[in-house]
C-alpha cells in the first residue's frame, strides 16, 4: 500500500517514515501544501496522512480542494492537542479521521489499517480474510486452518494489496505503482517473481493470472 504523508516537522515525519515502512508500507513525504496539493491528485495513493499546520499552504485548504476535485482517498488529519475546532473543520472538509499530537506510532498505524479496510468495504474485519487465508498485519504472517505460513517483507506487501482487493483483477503496473514510493524503481518483472513466490507458499490456485490482464486474487479455485 503506497501512502502520502505530509509533515512538515522533520524529527516526527522521520519517525513516522520509519515506522511506516516496518509495517510494510511504501511511504512518499511531503513537507509543503502547494506540493501536496499536486501530487495527493496527480498520484495514486492508497491513504494520506496530512497534517494541518503546513507552510505553503494550510492543510485544510489542501483537503478542501482535494475534494473539490473528487479526490475519494481515504485522509487522515493530525491536529495540536486541543484544536477542536481545527478537528471539526476537518471533518466537514472530508478527512475521514483524526489523530490528536503527540500520538503514540500504533495508534497511527491501527487507525491506518481501519481506514484501508473501510475504503474497500472491509471494516467490520479484526484481520484480513479472504480466500481461506488469514492475515496478521502486525506479526506480517498469513494463516490457514491454523497454520501459520512466513513471509518476506516484500510477499507480505503484495498479499496486503490482493486481500484487500479480493476478486479484482490488477495488472503489473497497478500493483507496482501502489506497492513502491516515488524513490524506488517500479520494475514489474520484480511482482511476477513474488506472485510465484506466494503460489509456493500458499498454492496456485490463490492467484490467477489473466493473460494480458494482470492477477485475480482468491479466484474460483481457491
Amino acid at each position: 500500500m503506497r501512502l502520502l504523508l505530509v509533515e512538515d516537522h522533520v524529527p516526527l515525519a522521520d519517525e513516522l517514515m520509519s515506522a511506516l515502512s516496518r509495517q510494510g508500507y511504501a511511504v512518499d513525504w511531503l513537507a509543503d501544501g502547494r506540493d501536496a496539493q499536486y501530487q495527493g491528485l496527480s498520484e495514486p495513493y492508497d491513504l494520506i496522512v496530512l497534517d494541518l499546520g503546513l507552510p505553503g499552504l494550510p492543510g485544510l485548504e489542501v483537503l478542501a480542494y482535494w475534494r473539490s476535485q473528487g479526490m475519494s482517498t481515504p485522509v487522515l488529519i493530525l491536529t495540536a492537542r486541543g484544536s477542536w475546532s481545527e478537528r471539526i473543520e476537518g471533518l466537514k472538509a472530508g478527512a475521514d479521521d483524526y489523530l490528536t499530537k503527540p500520538f503514540h506510532p500504533e495508534e497511527l498505524q491501527l487507525r491506518i489499517q481501519a481506514l484501508l479496510r473501510r475504503a474497500r468495504g472491509l471494516a467490520n474485519q479484526p484481520k484480513l480474510e479472504a480466500a481461506g487465508l488469514h492475515l496478521d498485519e502486525n506479526r506480517q504472517s498469513v494463516s490457514r486452518d491454523g497454520t501459520e505460513i512466513q513471509l518476506t517483507s516484500a510477499e507480505f506487501r503484495l498479499l496486503r494489496y490482493f486481500m484487500l482487493h479480493p476478486q479484482q483483477i490488477l495488472s503489473k503496473s497497478h500493483l507496482s505503482e501502489h506497492l513502491y514510493d516515488g524513490e524506488n524503481e517500479r520494475d514489474s518483472n520484480v511482482i511476477e517473481v513474488h506472485v510465484n513466490h506466494l503460489r509456493r507458499k500458499l498454492g496456485r490456485s490463490v492467484i490467477e493470472t489473466r493473460r494480458g490482464q494482470g492477477y485475480l486474487y482468491g479466484g474460483a479455485g481457491a
